[in-house]
């Protein structure tokens, strides 16, 4: 039985006006939802910065001030800001020394272990050697072992080699404990480098050491920006290793702000700023690679 196109017009038009409704309905939700999505990430993110803030602000009050009310009142009372306790700050040796010494302790565990963790990958992910597989296995088996374990072995073994209590034997526990993560990142990250890149290098004439430093490093960049950060943070943060290892004349700023607490309980003029001063510095390092940051975690991610 034929029909007219008068019959299925109404219908046409039914279905037609039925998408357009559950079009226009889509598109409200998706924009309520991006807007309550919005709203929720500026929380957060408010709500993340609210302990650097008071202690920004804290930092920028008197010792009598910081006693006696809450950071919150210098929005009430913004004369109540000066600058004398980082005055103070840059007068007390103590802190001071101890960010040098963070520096010297931060810089070197994290090049370290950035380099020897890429050859590694490298090595791991694209050259044969016997027991390749296994010796990979061992690396991976390593990311298990807590810290804590090996405190009392190794403080053994760097007191009969005479660097207990440096910073070269810092540098080294924390470059030995860093490799085994960076190895497994880059290891995986290398081994999904399309091979016929890897062979038409080959193919002009490009040596293994000429392959990793022109053709991997460069597409290696955002894992290796991402491992740079983690193990600048965890080192700058650190205080149990730097607590047992590091020269107590001369510790981290970790150790030299609780040494501050335990010493000079009222010394609150001189640890908020320093407590500050040693968060922003990681902070600013997060803010400054975090373009290469997201885009290694992505491509993590998707590969």
């Amino acid at each position: 039985m034929s029909t007219s196109p008068a019959d299925t017009a109404p219908a046409a038009g039914g279905t037609g006006t039925v998408q357009a409704r559950r079009s226009l309905g889509a598109r409200l939700a998706a924009g309520a939802a991006g807007g309550v999505m919005r709203v929720f990430l500026v929380l957060v993110a408010l709500f993340w910065l609210m302990p650097t803030v008071g202690l920004l602000l804290s930092s920028l009050r008197g010792p009598d001030k910081i006693a006696s009310t809450g950071w919150w009142k210098v929005f009430t009372a913004p004369s109540e800001l000066t600058l004398d306790n980082y005055s103070r700050l840059l007068d007390n040796s103590a802190i001071t020394d101890s960010l040098l010494s963070t520096v010297m302790i931060t810089v070197p565990s994290t090049v370290l272990v950035v380099v020897i963790g890429s050859l590694a990958g490298y090595a791991f992910a694209w050259m044969d050697f016997p027991g390749r597989d296994w010796w990979f296995l061992l690396v991976v088996g390593l990311l298990v072992v807590p810290v804590q374990v090996a405190l009392v072995p190794v403080s053994r073994l760097f007191g009969e080699i005479g660097i207990f209590e440096t910073t070269l034997g810092v540098v080294l526990f924390h470059t030995a404990f860093g490799l085994p993560f960076a190895i497994f990142l880059l290891r995986n990250f290398f081994a999904e480098i399309p091979r016929e890149l890897l062979e038409a290098a080959r193919l002009d004439g490009a040596g293994e050491i000429r392959l990793f430093t022109r053709v991997v490093m460069p597409l290696g960049g955002p894992a290796i920006a991402s491992l740079g950060i983690f193990q600048f943070l965890w080192v700058w943060n650190d205080m149990l290793v730097a607590l047992i290892f590091a020269d107590s004349g001369s510790p981290p700023i970790t150790v030299a702000l609780q040494q501050q607490v335990r010493q000079f309980g009222n010394n609150i003029d001189v640890l908020a700023p320093g407590a500050f001063v040693s968060m922003v510095i990681p902070l600013a390092v997060f803010f400054a690679f975090q373009r290469q940051f997201v885009s290694g975690v992505m491509a993590g991610a998707v590969k």
